[in-house]
């Protein structure tokens, strides 16, 4: 692609040069790196002349992207893109692009290593082991701690992360089945797992619960109290896709009742949090001792090695390049809001 001048904005400033940005864009380019905490911060300077807005960790709303006049396309800078105003893209005609090829082993892997902990008692005994007085140097008796092989492994939304997952659950023994209204006829047989008819029936199986769908109005609260109901007694939950999917009061009363065994969450469903703080996250930082070694909680990491943030900087840049030329890749569905 003939490369030309544009104009890139990167509000969230991520690396300390625009070396790599530089030799995607071009030398024409005109890219400007701020440390403005929201887009509401950045100056009207900036606005006036951004083509082209990058959105990491920040949120677009109509209401401020409206204060771009020359804006023509959002790349979010990761998979999911609920940050982006995506109805006000569409009705202004701006394209809104994601990186969806980017950390899907790392999320996959951070997922599988969470379900892994918590069915393998790892942090049970960790945190039985570190108390004062320590208990006794023996295996803790527990119906939480399952052999692999003897269980179900459910996967809410069977795309790229969720494919990886699948794999690797099945590497490890598990009986693999999952839900996913989007896929076609015959993606179970191609990767040899089992494919549910509805949600319902997936969760009635799950012995461990993986969700790895995107966040949208249908998926908002897709696993409330209803749905925690229905998986067997002294199920696994994990969530490394997005807070809203599930209902964390929900979840905290399953804890508690002991119908749910634990809990693996990379996102809650307001990043980062504030007050309120979610009785269950306030309960893992106060170290209840009911929750002790049956709930992971990590600040929506598991995208991140060294690799993989790499990826987001060339391949963000490269999907913005392609959104301002002639052949846009990534992009997002208008109809998906």
């Amino acid at each position: 692609m003939r490369k030309r001048h544009v104009n890139i904005l990167y509000p969230e400033r991520m690396y300390e040069d625009d070396s790599v940005e530089r030799e995607v864009f071009g030398p024409a380019a005109t890219i400007t790196m701020r440390d403005a905490a929201t887009l509401a911060d950045l100056s009207q300077a900036d606005r006036d002349a951004c083509e082209g807005l990058m959105i990491f960790r920040q949120w677009a709303p109509g209401t401020e992207l409206a204060k771009f006049p020359k804006l023509r396309a959002v790349v979010r800078m990761g998979v999911g893109y609920d940050r982006v105003d995506r109805a006000w893209c569409a009705a202004h005609n701006v394209l809104v692009c994601n990186v969806p090829d980017y950390g899907t082993m790392e999320v996959a892997e951070h997922a599988m290593s969470m379900a892994l902990a918590l069915r393998r008692g790892l942090f049970l005994h960790y945190e039985t082991q570190r108390a004062t007085p320590p208990a006794a140097w023996v295996a803790i008796m527990n119906p939480w701690i399952k052999r692999l092989s003897k269980q179900t492994f459910g996967i809410i939304g069977l795309g790229r992360i969720g494919t990886a997952v699948a794999l690797r659950a099945k590497a490890f023994g598990f009986d693999v089945v999952f839900f996913d209204t989007l896929k076609s006829n015959g993606t179970d047989l191609a990767i040899g797992i089992r494919r549910a008819k509805s949600l319902d029936e997936l969760l009635a199986q799950s012995d461990v619960l993986s969700i790895h769908t995107p966040q949208t109005p249908e998926t908002i609260n897709m696993i409330g109290a209803r749905e925690l109901a229905l998986l067997p007694r002294d199920a696994v939950v994990i969530n490394t896709a997005r807070g809203r999917i599930i209902d964390l009061d929900a979840l905290e009363a399953a804890m508690r009742s002991g119908h749910i065994a634990a809990a693996g969450l990379d996102v809650i469903p307001v990043e980062p949090p504030v007050d309120p703080i979610p009785g269950l996250l306030r309960a893992f930082r106060e170290r209840q001792p009911w929750q002790e070694g049956r709930l992971i909680i990590t600040p929506h990491s598991a995208f991140y090695t060294p690799e993989a943030y790499a990826d987001i900087r060339r391949k963000s840049a490269e999907t913005m390049l392609a959104a301002l030329g002639n052949s846009p890749q990534n992009v997002i569905d208008p109809e998906s809001y």
